[in-house]
Formats: C-alpha cells, sequence, structure tokens
C-alpha cells in the first residue's frame, strides 16, 4: 500500500493539478461507501460528544471563575487565550452539528449548531452552513470554492494579479504574513457574519433577524461584562488576545486541509471521489490531535463522509487509504509542522507567481525618468 508522504507532497500537487481536467468520471465511491456503513462507521456517537459537551461547559466554567476570582490582574490575559481555546472548540462542536454529526435529527442538529455558532460563539450559523456547504461541494474548485475566492491572501496567481497597491505587497509575501495575518481571522470572522446577516435576502429574513438579535446580544453582554469588570486598558487588551487566540486555531486547524493541494481549474469536471481525495490532506497524530483539530486531521475521511462522527474517523482513515492504494488514487497524509511548511511555500510560490513579469526595481526607479 502507498501512502503519500510530506516530501512528495510539493511535487505530486503540481502533477494531480496538470491532470485533473482530465480525471475520469467514474468512481467506485458506491463500494467504499457500502463498506464503511457495513463497518458501523456511520452511526451516531452520542456518548463521545456528551463527554465532550460536558469537558466543554466545565472548561467554560472553569475560565469564568478564575475570571471572576482574578479581578483587576493582567493574569487576566491568560484566561483570554483559554477562552479563545475553548471557543474554538465551540466553533468545532457547531461544525459537527452542521453536518449531522451528532445527532440523528436533522433539525436537531441545527437547532444545536445554531445555538453553539450565534449565542456561544458568536458567528453566524447560516452564513457558515452555506458558505462551507459551497465549499465540500466543490474543495479547491476555482470559481465555486469560497475558501479559494480572492481575499486578502491569494491561492491562485491569477487572483493575486488583481491586487494593487498594499494588497499587492501582501500577496507577495503572503506565505510568511499567512499565521500573523490569522490574528485578525477572529475579528474578520465576526464582522463578515454579521455583514452577511445584514446583506441577506428576503426569503431569510426571519431567520437573519434570529440571528442578528442573538449575536447582537451576545456580543454586548460579553464587552460589556469585560468593560464592567476590568480597566478599559486591560478590557481591550483581554479582548484583543481572546480573538486573536480564536483566529489563529481556527485558522491553524482548517489550513493544513487543503492549502497547498491540487486546484480544480474552473469549468473542470471530476468524480465525487476523486474531487474529495486528490484535494485533501491528513494530519498524522492520535487521538490527541483529534481533540485539538477537532476531527479535521482526517479531512479525506470527512469530506468523503460529512456526516460520520469524530470518532469514527480514524477507522475509516485505513479502510479509505487500502481503497485507494487498490485504486491508484493519491492519498495524502504529514505532521502537522510539515503541513504548516507546505502551506506556507505553496502561498509564497502563488504570491511571486503573481507578480508583474516586467516589474522590476529598476523599471520603478526609471519611471520617473
Amino acid at each position: 500500500m502507498t501512502v503519500t508522504t510530506a516530501d512528495d507532497v510539493d511535487t505530486r500537487t503540481a502533477r494531480s493539478a496538470r491532470r485533473l481536467a482530465d480525471a475520469p468520471h467514474t468512481s467506485s465511491y458506491s463500494a467504499l461507501s457500502r463498506e464503511i456503513r457495513e463497518a458501523g462507521l456511520l452511526r451516531r456517537a452520542y456518548g463521545y460528544y456528551l463527554a465532550t459537551a460536558v469537558g466543554l461547559a466545565l472548561a467554560l466554567g472553569g475560565a469564568v471563575t478564575a475570571f471572576v476570582l482574578l479581578g483587576d490582574s493582567w493574569f487576566q490575559l491568560i484566561v483570554a487565550g483559554a477562552l479563545g481555546v475553548i471557543l474554538t472548540q465551540l466553533a468545532f462542536l457547531a461544525h459537527e452539528a452542521s453536518h449531522r454529526q451528532v445527532f440523528a435529527s436533522g433539525p436537531v442538529n441545527d437547532r444545536v449548531g445554531r445555538l453553539l455558532a450565534n449565542a456561544a460563539v458568536g458567528i453566524s450559523y447560516s452564513w457558515w452552513m452555506s458558505k462551507h456547504t459551497r465549499h465540500h461541494a466543490n474543495p479547491n474548485h476555482v470559481g465555486k470554492d469560497p475558501d479559494v475566492a480572492n481575499d486578502v491572501v491569494v491561492f491562485t496567481p491569477e487572483g493575486g494579479r488583481e491586487h494593487t497597491g498594499f494588497l499587492a505587497v501582501i500577496t507577495r509575501y503572503q506565505g510568511w504574513l499567512f499565521f500573523p495575518l490569522l490574528t485578525l481571522e477572529g475579528l474578520n470572522l465576526h464582522v463578515t457574519s454579521i455583514r452577511s446577516l445584514l446583506r441577506g435576502t428576503r426569503a431569510d429574513r426571519a431567520v437573519r433577524r434570529r440571528e442578528l438579535a442573538t449575536i447582537g446580544v451576545r456580543l454586548a453582554a460579553y464587552v460589556g461584562v469585560l468593560f464592567w469588570a476590568l480597566p478599559p486598558g486591560l478590557a481591550l487588551s483581554f479582548l484583543g488576545v481572546q480573538l486573536a487566540v480564536f483566529g489563529v486555531y481556527m485558522g491553524a486547524s482548517f489550513a493544513p486541509n487543503h492549502k497547498g493541494m491540487a486546484m480544480v481549474p474552473e469549468g473542470s469536471r471530476l468524480d465525487f471521489l476523486s474531487k474529495q481525495v486528490l484535494t485533501s490532506r491528513n494530519i498524522r497524530g492520535g487521538w490527541l490531535m483529534n481533540v485539538a483539530m477537532g476531527g479535521l486531521n482526517h479531512q479525506i475521511e470527512h469530506h468523503l463522509f460529512p456526516s460520520m462522527p469524530r470518532p469514527h474517523l480514524a477507522r475509516a482513515r485505513r479502510i479509505v487509504r487500502e481503497h485507494c492504494a487498490t485504486h491508484r488514487m493519491p492519498y495524502t497524509e504529514t505532521s502537522l509542522v510539515r503541513s504548516y511548511a507546505i502551506v506556507v511555500a505553496y502561498l509564497n510560490r502563488v504570491g511571486l507567481a503573481a507578480r508583474d513579469p516586467f516589474d522590476c526595481p529598476m523599471r520603478r526607479t526609471m519611471r520617473g525618468y
């Protein structure tokens, strides 16, 4: 059985990207899905999620207790960091509920996911569902996957060439700047959620109003408590640390999954199995990695079987690996640290490729003459 290692990733990614458009439109996914079902890996894992929810509730209670006991102390920033971690873990649970991993009932999953996302984390559940559903349908597909759409960070040279001025400078060094930029991702998620709710359509007006009200109350209560209990400077520092930790943790958990993997050219068609496996990367590690990354370390299995509960992903990995080896399909997994190196290198390559080939220091100097 052959498993793609970290050292093969860059070469294999480029090769896969060139052949994606010609990939066959048939798949052995049905046989794989049947094997997964027969192994019982799609059954709910209520005990696991109950234990996880209780653990997070206790952790949140501990953070609140520490906040009250510490009072006016710069040690509160430790509490802020811990809160950022706890809120990210709650976001993982909301993500799993949105995929119907927690409960058998879709409406129950939605209610729990909406409660966790809106009231606890402060992010719009409906915005996340819309964005993430499109991502799962077409991962790394240019023009279809919102996660590779043009933003401050770009994922294609063509997208980078649209940036000018300060954004062009960021693009050029975006690999090195990626993790520092993640400190702003927590704030960006909150702002984007609210903006999306304000710009929604008439059809979802009632949902938008409820979510806006919930997020608004949560934000007002959270910020109000901080400024009531702490001096303004410490309150702002607490909020900044919490948002920074939340943004880095979220970004560092989602980034290794697809960044630096094969990009599907716009207009291409792929069968489901090829589309999900060739664009996804697993992260090696045991149960601790599974907890730390909310199951996102088994990204290939998660994309193939989105409703599979987190504790079953490790067993599914063995089945999927064997299936891919049998059908000579590349299966990519690496260490967490190596995945970050791949992401940084890939983003830097995109940034350099996005430069104007005629843009050089001498040319800029001569412009004034």
